[in-house]
């Protein structure tokens, strides 16, 4: 097994140089070069389109890998606990628009597919990390896989993904027919945006008590007048973020609704 991750770790630095750095997702890696060698691509296409997901893959796992952060005892302070209670609703927010991206509108749109996931060598992987996705026209995407071996395994899952959707496989590519939503199924989007926006919504409740509780833990040390005044400021973010989300919900449910 160490003469085979120091063969994937020789043939990365032949391909892309010194600039080369092994990271810690070794297996994610080793499918990856596995499929530039089992297809055979030529060693420009290896250094830079494969590079070039790997890239992708990277700064996508770096950037939606959420993690809780806390602030510590001796740290906190009415105004720090304020600001890291609204870090957290902004997230919430970010969530929110990010997950209405794949509630469709009866248009041709990648982020249609952003919740497509394929197992890849074991791994789930986000479709659009294993395939190029584009727009054929305003009624059509077509999904065309790095690896074509992969195809039956893309075509299910987004079948599974419930969007609605009916791929076509050819044997190369899948075509995405996005068919003109019937009255039926722009009510099964609202709801669908509804319980987004409800999750929101709950998300932000949910750190707001957060908030709360850390700004009665410091009253000792703050004063009670800071505290409250801390709980009050907790509130308005709240009530604000709370409308931002109301906000989305009603343009996306605009969206659903035109024909």
């Amino acid at each position: 097994m160490r003469s085979s991750l120091f063969a994937v770790v020789l043939l990365l630095r032949l391909q892309w140089g010194s600039s080369f750095v092994p990271v810690t997702n070794v297996p994610y890696y080793v499918a990856r070069t596995r499929m530039a060698i089992t297809n055979r691509y030529s060693p420009s296409v290896v250094g830079g389109e494969m590079r070039r997901r790997i890239e992708m893959a990277a700064s996508s796992a770096a950037t939606t890998t959420t993690t809780t952060t806390t602030v510590t005892t001796d740290e906190k302070t009415a105004d720090s606990v304020r600001h890291h209670t609204e870090d957290r609703m902004k997230k919430c927010v970010e969530s929110v628009q990010k997950n209405l991206l794949s509630v469709r509108t009866g248009r041709a749109n990648p982020s249609l597919l952003d919740r497509v996931q394929v197992k890849y060598y074991g791994l789930p992987t986000p479709l659009h990390q294993i395939a190029s996705i584009s727009v054929a026209n305003a009624q059509q995407l077509t999904v065309e896989p790095y690896d074509t071996t992969l195809l039956r395994d893309m075509e299910r899952s987004i079948v599974d993904a419930d969007l609605g959707l009916n791929p076509q496989n050819d044997g190369t590519i899948i075509r995405l027919q996005i068919p003109p939503l019937t009255e039926e199924r722009r009510l099964t989007m609202l709801k669908q945006c509804k319980s987004i926006g409800e999750d929101g919504k709950v998300a932000i409740r949910n750190v707001r008590r957060d908030g709360v509780d850390a700004m009665k833990k410091i009253e000792k040390s703050v004063g009670k007048d800071q505290s409250m005044d801390g709980q009050r400021a907790i509130q308005k973010l709240t009530d604000t973020y709370i409308s931002k989300i109301e906000a989305i919900i009603d343009k996306k449910e605009k969206e659903v609704m035109t024909v």
